[in-house]
């Protein structure tokens, strides 16, 4: 049947957006499942900042990155890494174009939400033994309670040995968990707001219950688990001062629904972008037209603070010494650079609309997710992309076959969050935000878009090439 003027002219001048499974071909949809499944590994044994840039590391070296020196002179094709105190790295492939052309950048963070030990953390409590804890970055504190948790970090002894700690993620190992109260006593606790009903000081972390055998010691069951690490690391109560231990879920990441579309998983905000722009820049097969960068950043969760977050000065350095060894303008360098702030955004839940501005709002299925501005209210702490800079990416997508969509955390004056994107352009780079719309976000267990992770992978890979 013919199409009417109406629709013709609707079909020309409005904006339709359609689910990635109703469009993609049998190999698109193969490749989506491959790259998952790829994906899920890296979920798994990258759940730390300290891990995430080990397998950096490892995934570049395969593919002939070198460490960078900054006294060197590099040449197109040329691939270097650059690890900042283990929490953060820059990994750079020399492109074709003077450096004062600008840098194509992707930057995403690589810590989560979590528990860290205090450092001083182990106590006895009538017969039980326990780890205290300080939540890092903003989590719901409830649904941290009865999570099966695992242990992740190093230990530095006295004589500066390195002693690296995974406990509960192996077949066999034990884990850890909050215990909470059983509903048929916890009337009063159930009348409080959830954000009152457990404090930080609440997050206690049961780790033991056998005592010592010697009727001599006062605290059995201490003295046996602090027997048992001695043994195994060799370590001592005190150096838990110098130990940088991290509680975080122990499940595995796995797919969801009947389907199979969806990932259930820690840490996908922001690992999902971080491994999509790492892979986006490893799987590069010629040198590309602009230098391609990524950096895989620390401390997002927590305002981007520290020595490895992105407020600190890592970024440039590399830059000005890499422009130095090409006799490149390092400031003409950073204003002709472009950048995705590779981060996530919420994705719509139908369980909780009243939160979000439906006609705003990304969508699972629909693709990463451009977003303008961040910030909270009246666009509080954002960087708010141009619209030459929206223009450039929208552009570059469409060419390349990227479903792509727009989207904003949630309503106006509802909150909102921010990213590492004001950072970057505090250096004078024009950046946007993109990333992987998540369900859950900041819980113990996140959920993705299979078809949505892909998209944002392919995003970066041309991104790159460019």
């Amino acid at each position: 049947m013919e199409k009417t003027k109406g629709e013709l002219l609707a079909e020309k001048l409005t904006r339709k957006k359609k689910n990635i499974y109703e469009t993609a071909s049998a190999g698109e949809k193969k490749a989506i499942g491959v790259f998952a499944e790829e994906y899920k590994y890296f979920l798994d044994n990258a759940k730390t900042e300290r891990e995430s840039v080990d397998f950096a590391v490892e995934a570049a070296e395969a593919k002939g990155y070198k460490p960078f020196d900054g006294k060197k002179k590099y040449k197109a094709g040329d691939k270097v890494y650059l690890v900042n105190r283990n929490g953060s790295i820059v990994l750079a492939h020399l492109g074709k174009k003077s450096l004062e052309e600008g840098i194509h950048l992707s930057a995403a963070h690589i810590d989560c939400p979590r528990l860290d030990l205090k450092q001083n953390p182990m106590y006895e409590k009538d017969g039980l033994c326990y780890f205290k804890t300080h939540y890092y970055g903003g989590i719901k504190k409830y649904q941290w309670t009865v999570t099966p948790l695992a242990l992740h970090g190093v230990i530095i002894k006295s004589d500066g040995t390195k002693i690296k700690v995974r406990i509960g993620e192996e077949p066999g190992d034990p884990i850890f968990v909050i215990t909470d109260l059983l509903p048929h006593l916890a009337a009063a606790q159930m009348k409080k707001p959830l954000f009152e009903a457990f404090t930080g000081e609440d997050l206690n972390v049961l780790i033991g219950s056998e005592p010592f055998e010697d009727e001599k010691v006062s605290e059995k069951v201490k003295l046996k688990i602090l027997a048992m690490l001695n043994e195994k690391y060799g370590v001592t109560e005190e150096d838990f001062n110098t130990a940088e231990l991290i509680f975080t879920p122990a499940a595995k990441a796995c797919d969801i629904g009947f389907d199979r579309a969806l990932i259930g998983g820690y840490g996908h905000d922001d690992r999902s972008n971080s491994f999509a722009a790492l892979r986006g820049l490893l799987d590069l097969k010629a040198t590309p037209d602009h230098t391609a960068a990524v950096i895989l950043t620390d401390k997002e969760e927590i305002g981007s603070t520290g020595n490895t977050g992105l407020q600190a000065s890592y970024y440039r350095h590399f830059v000005e010494k890499l422009c130095a060894g090409a006799g490149a303008d390092p400031i003409v360098c950073f204003q002709n650079t472009k950048c995705l702030s590779a981060d996530v955004s919420t994705a719509y839940d139908p369980h909780y609309p009243d939160v979000v501005e439906l006609q705003n709002v990304g969508k699972l299925h629909y693709g990463g997710i451009i977003s303008k501005y961040t910030g909270s209210r009246g666009k509080s702490d954002t960087s708010d992309a141009s619209a030459e800079t929206v223009a450039y990416f929208k552009t570059l997508f469409d060419k390349n076959g990227v479903a792509w969509q727009t989207g904003e955390l949630g309503k106006t004056d509802v909150g909102g969050g921010g990213t590492v994107a004001k950072y970057l352009a505090h250096l004078d780079i024009d950046v946007i935000d993109f990333g992987v719309g998540v369900l859950s976000m900041h819980a113990p267990f996140e959920v993705i878009s299979k078809a949505d992770l892909y998209m944002t992978y392919k995003a970066f890979n041309v991104f790159n090439k460019n």
